[in-house]
C-alpha cells in the first residue's frame, strides 16, 4: 500500500505547469488575449487619427462591444454548459480570426460597428466555454493557481500589449496590428486543435482524475437536486441577490459607490482618441504608452497593497482610488498640445494606481461581504449594472466632447471623479461603519 501512496502524493506535488494539456489551453489563451490588446489600441488609432472620426462615432464603439455582452450573457453560460467547450472553443478562435479580418476591409466607421458587434458576440460565448473547460481539467488543488496565472496573462497584456501596439503603430499601419490579431487568433485555434481526447462533456479524456471528480460532483449535484423536491427558479434566485443588496448597508453602500464614479469615468473612457488627435496628432504611439503606463501603475499597486495588512478601511481605499484616476483625467486635460511623453507616462502610472487601489477594495468588499451561497448572484447583479451603465454614459460623454472639446470634458470630469473619491474618504464612517472590533458592520 504504500508504494501507491508515495505515487499518488507525488503526483500532487507536480505543478500545474507540467498538465501539458492545461499548457496548451493556457498558451492559447494568453496569445488571444495579447493579440485583443493589439487590436483594441489600433481600432482606436485608426477611427480616431485615420478616419478623423468624432466623438460621438467614437463612443459607439464600446456600445457595440458590449450590447452582446448584456444580450447573450446567459445564453453563453448555458452553452458552455451543454456543448463540446473544446469544440466551442476552436470554434470562437476561428470565428473570430475571420472577423478580425473583416475588420481589415472595413471602409469605414458605419461597416466597422456591426464587425466589431458579431466578433464581442463570439467573444461571449468564449470566455465562459474557456473558464469552464479550465475547471474541467486541472485538479481541486490547483485552480487557484490557474486562476492567479488567467489573472496574470489578463493583467500583463494589457501593459505589453499596448507597449507594442505603440511601438508597432509609431513604425506600421493599424491594419498591421488587427491583422496580428488575426494571426494569434489562428495560432490559440491550432493549439487547441491539437489537443485530442475530448469526451461531449469537453473534458479530456486524459485527465483521469479529474473526470472522476467530475462524475462524483455530477452525483452529488443530482443528489441534492432530488433531496430538494425542485430547485429555486432563476428569477427567484435573482430576487433574492437584490434583496440581499438592498438590506447590506455596506454592500448598498460600496455598489452606489461604485456605480457613481464608474457613470462619470465612463463618460471619457473611449475618449482618449479623441484627447490625443487634439494634443499630439503627429504621435499616434501616445495612447498606446498611456494604456501601458496604467497597467504598470494597476500591477505595482496591487503587487503593494497584497503585502500591506488590511487595515486601512474601505473607504480611503475606495475614495482613495477615485481620487487618483480623477487627478490623472484631469491632469490630462491640461496638458498642452504637443506635450512630450514623460507628463503623459506619468499621469499614466497615477490613474493606474488608482484603478488597482479602487479595484482590489471593491473586489474585496464583495467577496468578504457576501456569504458564499450569494457571491455569484451579487457578481452577476454587478456586472449586470455596469455593462448598462457602458451603454449609457459613453454615449452622453461623447455628446458633451463633441459639443465642448476633449480637453475641457477631460479637465472637468477629472474634478468631478477626484471630488467623488474624497467625499468617499469624508464620509468613509458614514457610508462604511466599522464596529468596536474594527470589523465593518454589514447589515444596515
Amino acid at each position: 500500500m504504500e508504494a501507491p501512496l508515495t505515487e499518488q502524493k507525488a503526483r500532487l506535488r507536480r505543478g500545474l505547469l507540467s498538465n501539458k494539456i492545461y499548457m496548451r489551453v493556457y498558451t492559447a489563451y494568453a496569445s488571444a488575449e495579447f493579440g485583443n490588446w493589439f487590436d483594441s489600441l489600433a481600432i482606436q488609432v485608426l477611427v480616431g487619427y485615420r478616419w478623423q472620426a468624432g466623438p460621438l462615432m467614437l463612443a459607439l464603439i464600446p456600445v457595440s462591444l458590449a450590447l452582446p455582452g448584456i444580450v447573450l450573457g446567459s445564453v453563453a453560460g448555458l452553452a458552455a454548459d451543454r456543448l463540446n467547450k473544446l469544440k466551442l472553443m476552436r470554434l470562437c478562435d476561428l470565428l473570430t480570426a475571420v472577423l478580425t479580418a473583416a475588420v481589415l476591409l472595413a471602409p469605414g466607421v458605419l461597416w466597422l460597428l456591426p464587425l466589431l458587434a458579431l466578433r464581442s458576440a463570439v467573444s461571449a460565448l468564449n470566455v465562459p466555454a474557456q473558464q469552464s473547460l479550465t475547471r474541467s481539467i486541472v485538479r481541486e488543488d490547483q485552480l487557484l493557481q490557474a486562476a492567479s496565472l488567467n489573472g496574470f496573462v489578463t493583467q500583463g497584456s494589457k501593459i505589453a500589449g499596448p507597449l507594442l501596439g505603440g511601438l508597432a503603430l509609431a513604425a506600421l499601419s493599424p491594419a498591421w496590428c488587427i491583422a496580428l490579431n488575426a494571426c494569434m487568433r489562428l495560432f490559440s485555434y491550432v493549439l487547441l486543435l491539437s489537443i485530442k481526447n475530448a469526451d461531449v462533456n469537453g473534458s479530456i479524456g486524459a485527465n483521469t482524475d479529474v473526470k472522476e471528480k467530475a462524475g462524483e460532483q455530477a452525483a452529488m449535484n443530482a443528489g441534492d437536486q432530488a433531496a430538494s423536491g425542485k430547485p429555486f427558479s432563476a428569477r427567484t434566485m435573482w430576487k433574492e441577490g437584490w434583496s440581499f443588496i438592498f438590506r447590506s448597508r455596506l454592500l448598498r453602500n460600496t455598489m452606489l459607490f461604485g456605480l457613481l464614479g464608474a457613470l462619470s469615468i465612463q463618460m471619457v473612457d473611449f475618449q482618449f482618441a479623441s484627447l490625443f488627435r487634439n494634443l499630439a496628432p503627429d504621435k499616434e504611439y501616445l495612447l498606446g504608452w498611456l494604456v501601458s503606463a496604467a497597467g504598470a501603475g494597476a500591477v505595482l499597486t496591487i503587487a503593494a497593497i497584497n503585502k500591506v495588512e488590511r487595515g486601512t478601511g474601505y473607504g480611503i481605499r475606495l475614495g482613495g482610488g477615485y481620487a487618483l484616476i480623477g487627478a490623472a483625467i484631469g491632469g490630462l486635460g491640461l496638458l498642452p498640445p504637443g506635450v512630450s511623453p514623460l507628463p503623459v507616462l506619468l499621469l499614466g502610472l497615477l490613474m493606474g494606481a488608482g484603478n488597482g487601489m479602487f479595484m482590489i477594495a471593491f473586489n474585496y468588499c464583495l467577496q468578504k461581504e457576501t456569504p458564499p451561497h450569494m457571491t455569484g448572484r451579487v457578481f452577476g447583479i454587478q456586472n449586470m449594472v455596469l455593462s448598462t451603465v457602458m451603454i449609457a454614459a459613453p454615449l452622453l460623454g461623447g455628446a458633451l466632447v463633441d459639443l465642448a472639446g476633449p480637453r475641457r470634458i477631460f479637465a472637468g470630469f477629472g474634478l468631478v471623479i477626484a471630488l467623488i473619491g474624497a467625499a468617499g474618504m469624508l464620509l468613509r464612517r458614514l457610508l462604511w461603519p466599522e464596529g468596536k472590533d474594527g470589523r465593518k458592520t454589514a447589515e444596515a
